[in-house]
């Protein structure tokens, strides 16, 4: 059985979380399970072998960005909400359906020039990847986007479009 369709066997489909009419994507199971973890890493790995970092969206691109880091040897850079991080940040803030948000990483932490992947559980309306890129890209280069899971019907992707750089999902719905 391919990846794709072993984490669409693995992920549970939490109907009405966390509001009617979402249908919720619970990736939460696939941490019972060692041999897909490690599968998710390799192919993150063997997509994107050629980065000098990776970033992971709060808080559940955390979980493969830091094991594709650890893997690669490269660093590891948490994008968080605004007002989580301790020392002075570079921030973005973004759209939402109502009002905005705002997505922050420490202004020390990517070096001129880096080449930056930016991984998440989730791409949806891409909006919050979108925001990413252009935090990255304050100081490095943004060369790629990593999913766990893609919701096409959202078009996420080709809101991603404009950056010209891989996107890449490994179970699409």
């Amino acid at each position: 059985m391919d990846l794709s369709t072993r984490l669409k066997h693995i992920i549970v489909d939490v109907p009405d979380f966390p509001k009617p009419g979402i249908l919720f994507k619970d990736i939460t199971p696939i941490f019972d399970d060692p041999k897909t973890c490690a599968l998710i890493t390799q192919h993150i790995v063997e997509t994107f072998p050629d980065i000098d970092a990776i970033a992971g969206i709060e808080s559940r691109g955390f979980f493969w960005g830091m094991l594709v880091a650890q893997v690669l040897e490269i660093p590891f850079i948490p994008i968080r909400k605004a007002g989580k991080l301790p020392r002075p940040t570079l921030s973005q803030s973004y759209a939402l359906e109502y009002g905005t948000a705002t997505l922050e990483i420490h202004q020390d932490t990517i070096q001129p020039g880096t080449n930056v992947l930016i991984h998440d559980d989730l791409l949806a309306t891409g909006g919050t990847a979108f925001a990413a890129a252009q935090l990255v890209n304050q100081v490095g280069h943004c060369v790629g986007f990593s999913f766990l899971v893609e919701l096409a019907f959202l078009e996420g992707r080709q809101r991603l479009e404009e950056f010209t750089i891989p996107v890449d999902a490994i179970a699409i719905y």
